[in-house]
């Protein structure tokens, strides 16, 4: 699938990352296959539940040119262009450097022989090198602009130091390469001392990790400010279901109220039979007036979208796109026929019986065209998998072998697997589909792996 992927975010969560060109509209639907030994149902986790915990979505200006920031240095020239437009362009570029930074450091990690290990971590350390020195080439004298530009430079100083040890950690061992270490290294103090000479970040601060840590994440979210689209959700049944309650509790006090006329005709006086008899009839109100109401409103929204969010530019509140969600779970007999042969290519003793949790999503893109130097936008999508393995039993097994008349014995974890079909529709109905088998424990996602569709798994 070249547009469209799936991947492993954090321990127990994955995305699903996609672009949007101007005045486009794809659709994407996810078809969760969860084991019914993990408890999973509409009476222990409801769409409303699963989707304001556990969904995010995320929405921003994407450039495929990680290594070259469309919005040149000269847009950061506090000279060129006007000084309203420089806190939008600064952003723009340390965006596009961070995002550079994420991509290349998580593909380096990947490297295992040092023998690719260091060539690409020098070459990455090389290049983003020269994009702080285009950054702190034009330090405005301003000072309304000068605040902006160190919030930048500190953010972005930090977290290149951050990146490179963190890579360092997870480097091949290998004594061959200490000149490749110690210039990384040399990169990490340089930045570090660049802070510490610039006062940057007090004393206090850098002395509590959490505060250092904290401090950071709001300057990356004000580098984000025009970049990452501000959104806006709006449920789209709320309405709907006061009427529904409204309803159902109308015709239920009817029906009450008949009862309790009927009740009172046979009864001359009031005695403590007709106060019983009326204290069953409402007690029975109270029972079933919630179950009738869900019941009835399960019914009526089925194949309804749920929610909108409406994303706006953070700077000029343009709107630039709108995405509808739906979130339900499915029977098998709702499946459409290409996902239902996905699910039916697994091995006879991998069919479980499963619930089904269908998401979509449709994303109209309304604007006509993006900034200059963005041709897309890239929506992604995170689902946090962690409400799915709460009643997973805890613990390791064992594993027990006999090796010449001798008993051997190993520790084994609790494994699950959920399968995934993945099908994204594009403005022209041309359509990818792919099923995943993801692996995982109690801990973390163990593997995600793509299935083909001429094997079974």
């Amino acid at each position: 699938m070249n547009k469209i992927k799936l991947t492993q975010d954090e321990n127990l969560s994955i995305k699903v990352g996609y672009q949007l060109l101007p005045s486009d509209h794809q659709r994407l639907d996810l078809y969760f296959s969860l084991p019914d030994e993990m408890g999973i149902s509409a009476k222990t986790l409801t769409e409303e539940q699963y989707f304001h915990h556990s969904i995010q979505n995320h929405s921003a200006y994407y450039s495929d040119q990680l290594h070259v920031p469309l919005v040149r240095s000269r847009f950061i020239s506090q000279k060129k262009g006007e000084q309203s437009d420089y806190r939008l362009n600064l952003n723009l570029y340390s965006y596009q450097i961070r995002t550079a930074l994420d991509t290349d450091i998580k593909q380096t990690i990947k490297l295992k022989e040092g023998k690719d290990f260091y060539p690409q971590a020098i070459e990455l350390a090389e290049q983003i090198s020269g994009l702080l020195k285009k950054l702190r080439r034009y330090t405005p004298s301003d000072q309304k602009l000068r605040a902006y530009f160190e919030n930048a430079d500190n953010y972005l100083s930090w977290q290149v130091e951050q990146s490179f040890l963190k890579l360092l950690s997870r480097a091949p061992k290998s004594t061959e390469y200490t000149s490749e270490r110690n210039f990384l290294f040399a990169l990490c103090r340089r930045e570090n001392e660049y802070r510490a000479e610039n006062q940057y970040n007090s004393q206090v601060t850098l002395a509590d990790p959490n505060r250092i840590t904290n401090k950071m994440r709001l300057l990356q979210r004000l580098i984000e400010y025009g970049v990452v689209f501000q959104k806006n959700t709006k449920n789209l049944n709320s309405y709907l279901n006061r009427i529904v309650k409204g309803t159902v509790t109308a015709i239920i006090m009817a029906f009450v109220m008949v009862l309790v006329l009927n009740a009172r005709t046979n009864f001359t006086e009031v005695t403590i039979a007709l106060v019983g008899m009326l204290g069953v009839i409402y007690g029975l109100r109270e029972i079933f007036k919630e179950d009738i109401t869900r019941i009835i409103w399960r019914r009526i929204q089925k194949g309804l979208p749920k929610w909108k969010i409406i994303y706006s530019h953070s700077v000029n509140k343009s709107k630039v796109a709108n995405q509808t969600i739906w979130l339900e779970y499915i029977g098998s007999k709702d499946l459409p026929p290409q996902v239902d042969k996905l699910f039916q290519t697994r091995r006879q003793q991998n069919k479980q019986a499963a619930q089904l949790l269908h998401f979509r999503s449709d994303t109209r893109v309304n604007a006509k065209s993006f900034l200059p130097g963005y041709d897309e936008i890239q929506q992604r999508i995170y689902f946090n998998l962690t409400p799915f393995i709460r009643f997973l039993r805890k613990g390791e097994g064992r594993l027990y072998a006999l090796e010449n008349n001798k008993i051997t014995k190993q520790a084994v974890e609790r494994r699950y697997q959920i399968n995934v079909v993945l099908m994204h529709t594009n403005k022209q109905k041309q359509q990818q589909i792919q099923r995943f088998k993801i692996t995982l424990n109690r801990s973390n996602i163990i593997n995600i792996e793509a299935i083909e569709v001429r094997n079974g798994d």
